[in-house]
């Protein structure tokens, strides 16, 4: 009598599995990214209010630090040509909306103007940036 040798079966990957679990981890990240929001401000103590509201619109950053510099995305900008300069980012991007990221201790003048700037540049769409409370 003949006795038969079972073969031992090879270990092999399943891929299905694992294609379904890179598509998930896939899905989960471009969620988590679309939902993220880029903030390109420099960093400043903002002032607080209760009834903020989140944004969740495209915006152009406007940054007016303590001692009245005033920045857009991350560049120094002098006042006489910060409404010529929101106008070139108005015309490039007309959906954009500005948010005005000020100090908490920077002069109301110098929000002000940048208020009249945005105006200027036929911008309608103006939000003020606030600590959420």
């Amino acid at each position: 009598m003949k006795i038969e040798k079972k073969h031992a079966r090879k270990a092999r990957i399943e891929m299905i599995p694992l294609i379904d679990v890179i598509f998930l981890l896939l899905i989960t990240f471009i969620l988590f990214s679309m939902s993220m929001k880029v903030h390109r401000v420099l960093p400043v103590v903002l002032p607080s209010a209760s009834t903020a509201q989140i944004e969740k619109k495209n915006t152009i950053t406007i940054t007016v630090r303590e001692n009245g510099n005033i920045f857009i995305e991350r560049e120094k900008v002098d006042t006489g040509k910060l409404a010529g300069l929101l106008k070139e980012y108005h015309i490039k991007a007309p959906d954009h909306a500005v948010m005005i990221s000020g100090a908490k201790k920077a002069s109301y003048e110098r929000v002000a103007a940048v208020l009249e700037a945005t105006g200027k540049a036929g911008i309608k769409e103006v939000s003020l940036e606030m600590k959420w409370e």
